[in-house]
């Protein structure tokens, strides 16, 4: 890193100086059940060892920022119970008493958002340093409930958290949520059923495709000691293929292309300012600048004129890349979110990456093999990449998803130095937002066409068939299968091009194959 580059800087420029992630699996000989508070704080103080100057920054930290959990994101009941003030409770364990506290919105992308928010409150003067974390504790929960073991992990907390709120409105409709696109897994399939369709490939073709996809994040993931589990990597045929341990969730996804939320997992960034950095004696040599940092959100799911693609993402790709002055044949290392293939299909897409690249499309080893940390994985992937570009001056791309394809987030780093730049979300949004919405039926009548579909299953049990299409007039369209019948035909067989009789029970609408 030129020293002459940074002398020009901003002394108020926020710079990640320190990366920590942690993870405590249960097969391992110290296995001790840690809540998602402890994973968090173990990754923090792990990022504050990282910097070289830890008891020095640690003083320092006057702000932190958490990505919230997954039992923040829902109203479901937590069985060993969560502390009050997720922020606040990991900032004590690391013995820091902050003058400010953010917890995120629901969402993949929260680990830009929240470090972009904090790097902001440096660049304006409101902190010399901040960490931002997040972790998940769902591997131990279902682990100790099975065993009939139980934990106390509430905890209150004293002091005042700014939070950002759920973040969900606008994600589903009540009208796809009625027809049962009611989880990640059946509205993804959906998508990705549509993007086959598109292409023209027939089952078997694309399921080859998503496991020669999803094969190398597999063997990063191997590789990774922050992995969720110890495993070995996996061959294209061992994912795509269902097999009673390998069971179809809801078409075209077998269990090994869905992110594996079963996870005890942390990871934190420690941010200071260009003049902290300097003061706590942190050598320059373990800073990472960002270039460049872009977010926006997607129509809901019914409301895309083409369910196939992902116009959100293809919009913040192009504008982080044009704000760091890069090219995608330019970048040394990426952090696709694999959530599902989709996403990383659309991404390359935009990219114009090949599955093969030899720089690889994950620095983690991917959702469904390292881990898919809830809210937080892309902190694992800002952490990794960290890691990845220290000591070149290469630049790395993080992409962060979250919803249903619905928030993109990107996040272009390098040790060279840069001025800080905002994140940038208000023009790319009115560009997307000017495209009009596509208004579903809500009570659909007549013949129609299916465009795409999934079978949901219940422990690889058909459970329900979802389709849409459009009508004879164009009008788009969702149903359930009308009949046992239905839906055991559509468990068994490709629906896409296939004709349709539409009517609506009352309730919701359903379909009958017809010749």
């Amino acid at each position: 890193m030129s020293s002459n580059a940074i002398a020009h800087l901003d002394p108020r420029t926020p710079v990640i100086v320190g990366v920590g992630q942690s993870v405590e699996r249960i097969e391992d000989p110290d296995y001790r059940g840690l809540s998602a508070a402890d994973l968090a704080a173990r990754a923090a103080e792990a990022a504050l060892v990282d910097c070289g100057a830890g008891e020095a920054a640690r003083a320092m930290v006057s702000a932190v920022g958490a990505v919230r959990t997954f039992e923040d994101s829902n109203a479901a009941p937590f069985p060993f119970g969560k502390p009050d003030k997720f922020p606040l409770a990991v900032a004590r364990r690391l013995g820091i008493t902050p003058r400010l506290a953010v917890l995120d919105k629901v969402g993949g992308q929260s680990p830009v958002t929240i470090l972009m928010e904090m790097g902001a409150r440096i660049l304006a003067g409101e902190a010399e340093a901040a960490l931002v974390f997040g972790a998940e504790a769902m591997s131990s929960t279902r682990h100790l409930t099975a065993r009939g073991e139980t934990r106390d992990w509430a905890e209150t907390c004293d002091g005042v958290v700014e939070d950002r709120g759920m973040g969900v409105k606008g994600l589903l409709s009540p009208l796809a949520i009625a027809h049962g696109v009611i989880s990640p897994p059946v509205a993804y399939a959906l998508m990705e059923n549509a993007r086959r369709g598109q292409l023209g490939m027939d089952r078997d073709a694309y399921a080859a495709a998503m496991g020669a996809l999803f094969a190398p994040f597999s063997q990063v993931a191997a590789a990774n000691p922050h992995s969720c589990a110890a495993q070995d990597a996996l061959s294209a045929d061992s994912i795509a293929t269902p097999t009673a341990r390998n069971r179809l969730v809801c078409d075209p996804y077998t269990i090994k292309l869905v992110a594996r939320d079963q996870v005890n997992q942390g990871a934190a960034v420690l941010l200071m300012s260009v003049a902290a950095a300097r003061a706590a004696g942190i050598a320059p040599d373990r800073w990472t600048f960002v270039h460049a940092a872009t977010l926006a959100q997607e129509k809901e799911p019914l409301a895309r004129p083409d369910l196939a693609t992902y116009p959100a993402a293809d919009a913040v790709l192009a504008g982080a890349l044009a704000i760091a002055g890069a090219s995608g044949a330019e970048l040394a290392a990426f952090d696709l979110y694999s959530c599902f293939p989709i996403p990383v299909f659309n991404a390359m897409a935009a990219l114009g990456l090949a599955g093969d690249d030899p720089r690889g499309l994950t620095v983690t080893g991917g959702l469904p093999y390292f881990g898919g940390a809830g809210n937080n994985y892309s902190m694992h992937g800002v952490a990794s990449m960290v890691e990845r570009l220290r000591g070149s001056d290469g630049t790395g791309l993080v992409c962060a998803n979250g919803g249903f394809q619905s928030k993109y987030a990107a996040l272009v780093l390098s040790p060279r130095a840069a001025p800080w730049r905002p994140l940038v979300h208000d023009p790319i949004q009115a560009k997307l937002d000017a495209v009009p919405d596509v208004v579903p039926l809500a009570q659909a009548q007549g013949r129609g066409v299916i465009e795409t579909y999934t079978v949901a299953r219940n422990k690889g049990v058909p459970a329900q068939a979802i389709a849409i299409g459009r009508t004879a007039s164009g009008e788009r369209f969702i149903a359930n299968a009308a009949d046992e019948a239905t839906l055991a035909h559509a468990a068994h067989h490709d629906l896409i091009g296939a004709t349709v009789a539409l009517h609506h029970d009352g309730q919701r609408n359903r379909f009958v194959i017809t010749p």
